[in-house]
């Protein structure tokens, strides 16, 4: 009996990404290539099957029945591979604590720190991982994950609570607005134009119901996949975006963004997730440090 060879790696990896992120869109972003590169993938993946993996859905996709086949399939021998190179791999770490975070946490917070983590724990060697999301797959392999998020915690983790998360709208203080929203209520914000992220697509009516304003009459604006490119459009004057106060303290501290009505606190909080409550005397110095930098936000 002759074998079917097996379709192209990338083709799969491709529908897998797609699949488990819920669009085309997220699918390129987390496997670092165009849009149109995952959609030929998937027509290439779809011509050599003979069949429909997807189906249009509103403006998204759906998974048809011999997609959701795939998918389980997809994912069971992607997770494999992962876990027996995670096997491979951590030796060569030397003993790392395997750490992950969101790439926006990692590029606006955690790297400018990395000097101070270094000096105050010089024992302490880590290996960043920026991954995205919460509490996933891919994340419970690590040794631990920092993470912006909001109870309940799902089971399995061990969820150590640092700090209540607050946020805030920002702009830069030569946005056109800057001037005129200084020293106003918060209303006055209504007429501008908001940038806003699709990882958080809630944080902007939450603002406003915290500030007593009706999110039905907030203008959104441009938006981002990623809260950093929503920071840097920030910065370079294109817009009020709204972001935690730790990812900006610096940038206001250096006058590269204002917060005319400060920060609220939100239900989330930042934490400290491991999926096993295992014994570390590592991840308990970090908590610490964490904790104290936070703090003085």
């Amino acid at each position: 009996m002759t074998t079917r060879p097996l379709p192209p790696l990338n083709a799969l990896r491709a529908f897998e990404a797609t699949a488990r992120l819920g669009g085309v869109g997220r699918a390129a972003q987390a496997l670092h290539v165009t849009h149109g590169a995952i959609s030929r993938q998937i027509k290439l993946l779809e011509a050599d099957l003979g069949l429909a993996l997807f189906e249009r859905d509103g403006r998204g996709l759906r998974l048809t029945a011999s997609g959701q086949t795939l998918q389980a399939a997809c994912k069971d021998a992607f997770e494999r591979l992962h876990a027996a190179v995670d096997q491979l791999h951590r030796p060569a770490l030397r003993d790392a604590l395997v750490l992950g975070c969101s790439s926006s946490v990692l590029a606006r917070w955690m790297i400018p720190r990395l000097p101070r983590l270094q000096s105050a724990l010089p024992a302490l060697s880590v290996h960043w991982s920026a991954l995205d999301g919460s509490f996933s797959d891919a994340q419970a392999r690590l040794d631990a994950v920092l993470l912006l998020a909001e109870p309940p915690w799902p089971s399995g983790w061990q969820v150590i609570e640092l700090a209540p998360e607050r946020v805030g709208a920002v702009l830069s203080p030569q946005h056109p607005a800057a001037a005129r929203l200084q020293g106003r209520p918060a209303s006055a914000l209504l007429p501008e134009e908001l940038l806003h992220t699709t990882s958080r697509p809630q944080a902007w009516p939450a603002w406003a119901a915290a500030h007593a304003l009706d999110a039905r009459a907030l203008r959104p604006g441009q938006g981002f996949e990623h809260l950093y490119y929503l920071l840097e459009a920030a910065v370079a004057g294109l817009g009020v975006a709204i972001a935690p106060e730790p990812l900006v303290a610096d940038d206001i501290a250096g006058g590269r963004l204002i917060a005319p009505w400060g920060f609220t606190a939100t239900a989330g909080a930042w934490v400290l997730a491991r999926h096993a409550a295992r014994a570390d005397p590592r991840v308990d110095a970090l908590v610490a440090w964490l904790k104290a930098e936070l703090a003085d936000q």
